[in-house]
C-alpha cells in the first residue's frame, strides 16, 4: 500500500484491525538477540521503566500492523536452554506442544507443573517511533521494531474498542487519529507489571506534516519474517533440539503410554497466570518482555488432543 493509498483507507482502518485480531483470538523471527532493528526498554536498578511510543501502520506488502508467534523458553534438567519458536504459531504440529499435551493427560499434578513450565509464550510484534527514551535519548525520533505481550495489545484492543459510550475509538497505529503510548514498567514482586501503561490522547504525529509521516512510512520494517515459515525450524530440527535439552531420562518417561484425560473444569489453583500481581504480561525482571497465553484454553485445547 502506498502512501497516498494509506491516508485514504484510513475510514475502516478500526473495524479492519478488530476484526482481524478477533480471527486469530487475540480482541480483547528470527531470534532478536543482536538485532538492532528492536527496541527495549531501558529499566533502572530498581527495574523500572518508562519511555513513549507511537505504534505505526502496517508497511507496504504487509496487512496488519503487527504480527503474532509464539515460542517456548526453558531450561532442561542438564542446565540447557531450549529457546524456540513454536511451530503452532504457523498451525503445524510442535514437538513441545506434543510433548506438554502427554504430560498434561498423565492426570499427575508433576507433569502438569512441567508442562506449565514449557508452554507457549505469546508475542507480537510491531513497528513504531520512539518518541521519548529516558534511558537511551539516542533513540529519540527513530523507527524499530518492537517486541510486546497480551498485555499491551490488549491495550490496544481497548482503544480501539472502548467499554463506554462516551469514549471514541483510535487507531493507535494512525498516523492522522493514533495516539502516543507511555509505557510503564514496574518491578512487581521480581516481576515486570505492565497495568499502568496507557494511551495518550489521540493525535496527529508530527502534526499532520505529510512529509516527514512519508519519511517514516518508507522507513517500517517488513513484519513478514516472523510468520514465514524460512524462520522457523524444522519439526525435526526442533525435536532434536528438544531432545538434547531434556536427556535421555526424561524423555522416557513422556513417552510412556499415559491414561485418559479427566475433564478439565476450571484453571489449576496454581497456575502463574492466576497468581496476584503476575498479571497477564509478567515475568522475572530481568527477562525480556513477553507473555504467556491463557492456561485453561491452552491446556484444555491440549487434553482434547
Amino acid at each position: 500500500m502506498s502512501f497516498d493509498k494509506l491516508k485514504k483507507a484510513r475510514v475502516d482502518s478500526i473495524s479492519k484491525l478488530v476484526a482481524a485480531a478477533e480471527k486469530v483470538g487475540g480482541g480483547k523471527e528470527k531470534k532478536s538477540y543482536g538485532d538492532d532493528r528492536q527496541w527495549k526498554p531501558t529499566v533502572d536498578k530498581s527495574g523500572n521503566g518508562y519511555a513513549v511510543l507511537r505504534f505505526l501502520p502496517a508497511p507496504e506488502g504487509d496487512d496488519l500492523p503487527w504480527v503474532r508467534y509464539w515460542d517456548h523458553g526453558f531450561q532442561g534438567p542438564g542446565g540447557r536452554w531450549y529457546i524456540e519458536k513454536s511451530l503452532t504459531s504457523i498451525g503445524k504440529d510442535d514437538p513441545v506442544s506434543e510433548m506438554n499435551s502427554i504430560l498434561w493427560n498423565s492426570g499427575d499434578e508433576k507433569d502438569k507443573e512441567i508442562a506449565r513450565s514449557r508452554k507457549r509464550r505469546l508475542h507480537y510484534v510491531s513497528n513504531i517511533l520512539v518518541v521519548s527514551d529516558p534511558g537511551n535519548p539516542d533513540n529519540e525520533g527513530k523507527t524499530f521494531l518492537y517486541q510486546y505481550g497480551k498485555k499491551i495489545f490488549d491495550k490496544i484492543m481497548d482503544i480501539m474498542q472502548p467499554e463506554f459510550q462516551d469514549e471514541t475509538p483510535v487507531n493507535p497505529f494512525d498516523f492522522w487519529g493514533g495516539a502516543s503510548f507511555k509505557l510503564k514498567i514496574r518491578n512487581f514482586e521480581g516481576y515486570r507489571n505492565y497495568d499502568k501503561s496507557e494511551f495518550e490522547s489521540a493525535s496527529e504525529l508530527f502534526d499532520g506534516d505529510e512529509a516527514r509521516l512519508e519519511e517514516i512510512y518508507n522507513r517500517l520494517y517488513s513484519l513478514k519474517e516472523f510468520a514465514d515459515e524460512s524462520s522457523y525450524k524444522s519439526y525435526d530440527e526442533l525435536k532434536t533440539k528438544l531432545y538434547m535439552v531434556l536427556g535421555e531420562d526424561a524423555i522416557e518417561t513422556t513417552v510412556l503410554p499415559v491414561a485418559a484425560p479427566a475433564p478439565i473444569a476450571e484453571a489449576p489453583a496454581d497456575d502463574p497466570d492466576e497468581i496476584p500481581g503476575l498479571e497477564a504480561e509478567s515475568q522475572p525482571a530481568a527477562a525480556e518482555s513477553s507473555d504467556d497465553e491463557d492456561s485453561l484454553s491452552y491446556f484444555a485445547k491440549l487434553a482434547s488432543s
